[in-house]
């Protein structure tokens, strides 16, 4: 298989690229996702290829275009609309949460909501505390939607060409420290099926179950411990909804520890739900610790870069939850 090398930003811009090449239902629109490309610069040269009837710039209003989403795939089209922060889906959450996830269950099938909302997500730039929030949780508890977080481009890629084809409303997060990383992503056209795990690195003393950019921080922190001794499996969960749990109690058991790590608040966080959903399986019984949670403390993002370090998970921080395990 042919591979090369793009950027997180690159493969997300490909797969949406290929796929509207592909299928001319396909379009995205957001604020400023035109000319400027973007606030993170994914939609670079996107309009003068597919015009400004497909590459669509919208008003500063995202409750507006989020409900033109739905009611566009409710018409049969595939929308992507891109929210320029994460933290914006609070203007649009009604959209969000009470109509394009509820349409489908609501009409008994006869209608599909094909949309994807994109959005960029988390902390880590200075951009204080309403541009730097983790909010998938909020997403992951709504029945009738999908949320994705990938951690690689190769991830992203295929991921994002899932979520374009999936025929239910898809809610894709992409972790802005991620933009400007790199990885090797095949040249011929591949999907990454949404709700399949991935077992990043292999390891027999403790389980680390995380997704987003904290996979990249959780192999650092492996390549440390495996030098004192403790060997790390790092399981990216990929898809918060569908949960690939059977990937997670299969790697439990093997270990016997197991360590959850998000970049998002801790308390209420993703985490909890992972963590019942072990303690709720037959891995509970081969647990020798309690299943352990890291993530950011429960306060608003801080503008200054020392303190956002302080309150956001971090490679010793990662390193020490381990060893608490044992």
């Amino acid at each position: 298989m042919a591979m090369k090398e793009l950027t997180y930003a690159q493969a997300i811009k490909e797969a949406i690229s290929e796929e509207m090449r592909r299928d001319d239902k396909v379009f995205m629109m957001g604020e400023d996702i035109g000319l400027y490309c973007g606030a993170f610069g994914v939609s670079k040269g996107m309009v003068q290829e597919f015009g400004e009837d497909r590459i669509m710039d919208t008003p500063i209003s995202e409750r507006a275009y989020v409900g033109a989403a739905v009611g566009a795939a409710m018409a049969g089209m595939r929308p992507i609309c891109e929210l320029m922060f994460s933290d914006f889906m609070a203007v649009c959450y009604d959209e969000l949460a009470n109509e394009a996830p509820k349409m489908r269950f609501m009409f008994g099938g006869k209608v599909k909501v094909p949309m994807v909302m994109r959005t960029p997500s988390g902390g880590g730039t200075g951009a204080a505390a309403q541009h730097s929030q983790s909010l998938e949780a909020i997403l992951a508890h709504i029945p009738g939607c999908k949320v994705v977080i990938p951690s690689t481009p190769y991830d992203a890629k295929g991921l994002m060409k899932a979520a374009i084809r999936d025929d239910n409303p898809v809610y894709f997060l992409e972790q802005k420290l991620l933009y400007r990383t790199k990885g090797m992503v095949p040249e011929e056209d591949y999907i990454i099926p949404l709700g399949e795990a991935d077992v990043k690195r292999e390891g027999k003393d403790v389980t680390i179950v995380t997704y987003g950019r904290m996979v990249k921080m959780c192999q650092d922190a492996a390549e440390t411990l495996k030098d004192e001794g403790i060997d790390c499996e790092i399981v990216d969960i990929r898809t918060l909804s569908p949960l690939d749990i059977n990937t997670i109690i299969a790697s439990v058991k093997k270990t016997k520890h197991c360590l959850i790590v998000h970049e998002a608040v801790k308390f209420g966080g993703f985490g909890a739900e992972i963590a019942s959903e072990i303690n709720e399986s037959e891995a509970f019984f081969y647990l020798d610790a309690p299943v352990s949670r890291l993530g950011m403390e429960h306060c608003p993002v801080p503008f200054n870069p020392t303190l956002e370090r302080e309150v956001m998970p971090t490679v010793p921080k990662i390193i020490a939850a381990v060893k608490n395990l044992f």
